[in-house]
C-alpha cells in the first residue's frame, strides 16, 4: 500500500520518483566512482604529506618503475594545490590591478619583475621558513615546493585575467550598469565569465609549464640538508644525474599519462562548460566536446547531490557588495589629482629605498667592472630574447588561429600540446651539449634556442584561447564578404587575438629570461659549454656563492624585463585596451 501526500508538489516528487527520475542511472554509477577514487587518492597522498621528515632517509628516492604512481600522485596532488593557490591569487591581485589605478602602479611592474626572477631565486628564502612553519614534519617542505611550483605558475595566469578585465565589451559593461548590479554581481556574472576561456588556456598551460620546476622544487637544499620529495621530479632528476636514460624515458611516459589523465577529466570538461562564455550573437557550429562533461550531464544523483551547492551559489549571486548604478565606469577612472601625486610619490619612494639598500648592499664587494659586465650580458641575453619570441611569434601564431577555430581540432591537438609544454626541457640539454661540440658550432649562438622551449608555448595556448573566443557572428561577416587571404588575416583575425598574443609574448619572454640562468650554462658530463649572456653570469654566481654578484644580476634582469615591458608591451596592452575591444 502506497500513501500518497495530499499536497500537489508532494505528489509530483512521487510520481517523479515512480517515473525514476531520481533513481540513479548508470552514469551516476560511472561519475560516483571516479568521484570516490579521486577523494581515496587525494586522501592517501595528503596522508603522505603529512610524515615525519626523517621517514625519507629510511625511504630514498628509487628509480625502480613500480614508484612511479606513487611519485606521480604525489606530484599531481603538490601541481594541483599550487594552481588553486595561482587561481585564489589571480582572482585577488589580478582584478585589483584592473581595477585601482592606484594599485596597478605597484601589481603591474611587481609582476614584471617577479615573472623574471628564477624560481630558485624563490625557493632559497622561503624553505627556511616553511620548515620552520612544520618542524620534523614534511608538509613544511612540501610547502615549500608548492610554492616554488606557484611561483611558475601565477604571473601568466594573473597577466590574463588582467588583461581580459581590461577588455571587457563596453556595450555588455553598460548593460550591467543598466540592471544596477553591483561590484560583486558585475563581477561574477559579466567579468569572470568574460575571462574564462583565456583564463582557462593559461590555467593549462601553467600546469604545463610547471613541470619544468617540479624538478627543482622537488629536490630541496637547506644548508648542508638535501630533501628529497617523493615525486616525478626527484625521479627525473635522479635519472638524469646517474645518466639513466631508460629511467628518463619511465619518467616522460608517466608525465604524458598524467597529462591525458587529468585533460580528459578535468580541463576537456572545463573548456567544454566554458564555451557559453564566448561573446557572440550567432551559435557556433562546432562546440568542444567532453565525455566527462556530457557525462555528469546525464547524471540523475549527482545533480541532485550539488542541487544545495548551486543553490547557495545563486543566493551569494544576489549578494550586493560594491557600488551599483547607471553611471558608465571604466579601470582606470579619474581620481583626485592630489592623491594620486601622492600616491605615485609614495611608490616611487619606497623604489628608491630600495635600490638604495641592495647598492649599498653590493658595494661592500662589487666594482664597476661587475656592473658593466653584468649590463653587457643583459643586453646579449635581450638580444636573444627579442629574436626568440620574434621567430616563435611567427610560428605559433598561424598554427595557434588554425587550432582555435576548429574545436575538433583542439579537442585532438590539446593533450599533445600540453605533453609539448610539459616535457622538461633540461632532459634536452645533454643531447644539446653533445651535438654543439660533435658541429663545433658556437655556443653562443645553438645554446639560445634552449631558451625558449618551454616558453613559447604561452604564444600558442594564448593564441588558441583568442581565436577559440573570436565571434562566429564576425567569422560568418568576414565569410560573406569574402575577406580573403592577407586581408582576412590583417583586418579579422590578427586584430581579435592581438590581446591574447599580448599576454602570451609578454609571459613568454618573462620566462624566456628565467630560462637563461639554465640555458646559458649547460653541462653533460664533464662538458661544460656557456654562451655569454647575464643568465650565465648569474648561473656561475650562484654556483661560486657570490651572493653580492647574484643580487646584482637579478637586479639588472629586473630592470631589463621592466623596461622592456614597459617600452613594449605595456603600450601594447594600452592599443588592444583602446582599439580593439569587442564593442
Amino acid at each position: 500500500m502506497v500513501f500518497l501526500p495530499h499536497d500537489r508538489s508532494g505528489q509530483r516528487s512521487v510520481a517523479a520518483f515512480a517515473r525514476g527520475r531520481l533513481l540513479p542511472n548508470l552514469y551516476d554509477l560511472i561519475a560516483c566512482g571516479l568521484v570516490i577514487a579521486l577523494i581515496a587518492l587525494v586522501l592517501h597522498g595528503a596522508a603522505a604529506m603529512r610524515t615525519p621528515l626523517d621517514a625519507l632517509s629510511g625511504a630514498p628516492v628509487s628509480l625502480d618503475p613500480a614508484r612511479l604512481p606513487e611519485y606521480a600522485l604525489r606530484t599531481t596532488l603538490r601541481m594541483f594545490a599550487a594552481i588553486i593557490a595561482s587561481l585564489v591569487f589571480t582572482f585577488v591581485v589580478a582584478t585589483l590591478a584592473a581595477k585601482s589605478r592606484r594599485a596597478e602602479l605597484i601589481i603591474i611592474p611587481a609582476l614584471d619583475i617577479l615573472q623574471s626572477v628564477p624560481v630558485l631565486g624563490f625557493l632559497t628564502f622561503t624553505v627556511t621558513f616553511f620548515m620552520g612553519l612544520f618542524p620534523g614534519s614534511q608538509l613544511g617542505a612540501e610547502c615549500a615546493s608548492i610554492f616554488a611550483i606557484f611561483t611558475s605558475q601565477a604571473w601568466n595566469m594573473a597577466f590574463s585575467f588582467y588583461q581580459s578585465l581590461r577588455t571587457v565589451p563596453g556595450d555588455l559593461d553598460e548593460v550591467s550598469r543598466g540592471f544596477r548590479l553591483s561590484g560583486w554581481q558585475r563581477f561574477w556574472r559579466l567579468e569572470a565569465p568574460f575571462a574564462a576561456p583565456g583564463l582557462i588556456w593559461n590555467t593549462m598551460m601553467s600546469m604545463s609549464g610547471g613541470w619544468f620546476f617540479v624538478v627543482a622544487s622537488e629536490a630541496i637544499t637547506v644548508g648542508n640538508t638535501t630533501v628529497q620529495l617523493p615525486g616525478i621530479g626527484s625521479f627525473l632528476a635522479l635519472a638524469i644525474d646517474q645518466k639513466n636514460f631508460v629511467a628518463v624515458g619511465w619518467a616522460v611516459a608517466a608525465m604524458g599519462i598524467l597529462i591525458v589523465l587529468y585533460d580528459q577529466l578535468l580541463f576537456r570538461p572545463v573548456v567544454a562548460w566554458a564555451d557559453k562564455f564566448r561573446v557572440e550573437q550567432t551559435a557556433s557550429q562546432q562546440r568542444p566536446r567532453s565525455w566527462v562533461y556530457d557525462l555528469i550531464r546525464h547524471t540523475r544523483l549527482m545533480k541532485r547531490l550539488i542541487a544545495p551547492l548551486a543553490w547557495i551559489w545563486q543566493r551569494l549571486m544576489l549578494v550586493r557588495i560594491g557600488r551599483s548604478g547607471k553611471a558608465s565606469f571604466r579601470p582606470g577612472r579619474a581620481t583626485s589629482p592630489l592623491i594620486d601625486r601622492l600616491w605615485l610619490g609614495l611608490v616611487l619612494a619606497v623604489t628608491a629605498w630600495g635600490i638604495f639598500v641592495a647598492i649599498a648592499y653590493m658595494r661592500q664587494s662589487l666594482s664597476w667592472s661587475d656592473a658593466f659586465e653584468a649590463l653587457g650580458g643583459g643586453l646579449a641575453t635581450l638580444l636573444r630574447v627579442i629574436v626568440l619570441i620574434a621567430v616563435a611569434s611567427l610560428i605559433w601564431v598561424p598554427i595557434g588561429v588554425l587550432i582555435g577555430l576548429r574545436p575538433a581540432l583542439a579537442e585532438r591537438v590539446q593533450p599533445l600540446a600540453q605533453f609539448l609544454a610539459a616535457f622538461p626541457a633540461n632532459v634536452l640539454f645533454p643531447f644539446a651539449v653533445i651535438a654543439i661540440v660533435a658541429t663545433g658550432a658556437s655556443p653562443d649562438i645553438w645554446l639560445s634556442p634552449l631558451m625558449v622551449l618551454g616558453t613559447q608555448w604561452y604564444i600558442l595556448f594564448n593564441v588558441i584561447a583568442g581565436a577559440g573566443a573570436f565571434p562566429t557572428d564576425l567569422k560568418e561577416a568576414a565569410w560573406i564578404y569574402q575577406i580573403r587571404s592577407w586581408t582576412w588575416w590583417r583586418r579579422v583575425i590578427l586584430p581579435g587575438i592581438f590581446p591574447y598574443y599580448v599576454t602570451g609574448a609578454l609571459t613568454a619572454s618573462g620566462g624566456s629570461w628565467n630560462a637563461s640562468i639554465v640555458a646559458e650554462l649547460v653541462s653533460w658530463g664533464n662538458t661544460r659549454l656557456e654562451a655569454y649572456g647575464l643568465g650565465s653570469y648569474i648561473a656561475r654566481a650562484t654556483e661560486a656563492g657570490n651572493f653580492p654578484r647574484v643580487v646584482l644580476g637579478i637586479a639588472v634582469m629586473s630592470l631589463f624585463v621592466t623596461l622592456f615591458n614597459r617600452l613594449l608591451w605595456r603600450p601594447l596592452y594600452v592599443f588592444a585596451e583602446r582599439r580593439l575591444r569587442l564593442d
